[in-house]
């Protein structure tokens, strides 16, 4: 475990290298005997510095929902980060590049609450009684560490969450079943990833009830009006400046972005 001193440490190595645009070297390796709740305190601390500079919590991600990702983690559940309102956008937006160190986009589902919600022992149907809609969202993944980075480093790094952009056709969660969304992911015109949405977890929903349990466990729930991105059902595509994206989501819309 780490003192709060080193927590604090940490959490200012990972603003830094946010605002430099530079990463900054593995908290792991900085601190070889971090562990996971550490991470998650150090990822608190950097959220309070965000929002202590004007930043609002609009939400949260989850990452590592697939199976794949988890063994190549060296973990057996996910993780999750903060959505922070400076970093969402809407559909046909013109995002600078410059912004991020190196990001990657993936295909995810976000959820919309319309109530708050808390555990213990949430689960999928709580999460679709809770839900106002669900719209299809892609999300900007960008990490303020060096590679090779382990799980505290993820974690620490705000789950590599770089921004959020929506957009398709707002759809209520019973309306058609949601595990069977299917989407395509093209750069430049090109199809480079394709995927369904019951790749997360079996069900887009597990992930958000498995994100309630633990934010319960900190004393903390999802509140009415957040955004939760639920997984990516893509594998992550590189992006650079001049780039463009376009997700089609078929009968629930798409969504195109710029990079400048």
């Amino acid at each position: 475990m780490l003192t709060e001193d080193e927590r604090r440490e940490a959490a200012a190595a990972i603003l830094r290298a946010e605002r430099d645009r530079v990463p900054c070297p593995q908290l792991s390796r900085t601190y070889p005997h971090m562990e996971i709740e550490d991470a998650y305190r150090v990822q608190d601390i950097w959220a309070q510095a965000r929002i202590d500079a004007g930043a609002r919590v609009a939400g949260h991600k989850i990452g590592l929902t697939s199976r794949a990702m988890q063994m190549a983690s060296k973990i057996n559940e996910p993780d999750y980060g903060r959505i922070l309102d400076d970093a969402l956008y809407n559909d046909g937006a013109q995002i600078r590049a410059d912004l991020f160190i190196k990001p990657r986009l993936e295909v995810e589902l976000a959820f919309v609450m319309s109530e708050d919600l808390e555990g213990p022992n949430c689960r999928i149907y709580d999460v679709l009684r809770a839900t106002e809609f669900v719209v299809p969202a892609l999300e900007i993944i960008d990490y303020r560490t060096e590679v090779p980075r382990a799980i505290v480093d993820t974690i620490a790094d705000n789950a590599a969450f770089g921004a959020i952009v929506v957009g398709g056709r707002p759809i209520r969660p019973m309306d058609v079943d949601i595990r069977w969304i299917g989407a395509t992911l093209a750069l430049n015109g090109i199809i480079e990833e394709s995927g369904v949405s019951a790749a997360i977890m079996g069900h887009p929903a597990a992930g958000v009830a498995w994100l309630v349990n633990k934010l319960h466990a900190v004393g903390a729930r999802l509140e009415k009006g957040q955004i939760v991105l639920g997984g990516s059902f893509t594998r992550p595509v590189d992006i650079k400046r001049g780039d463009v994206v376009t997700a089609d989501y078929g009968p629930i819309g798409a969504i195109s972005v710029s990079f400048v």
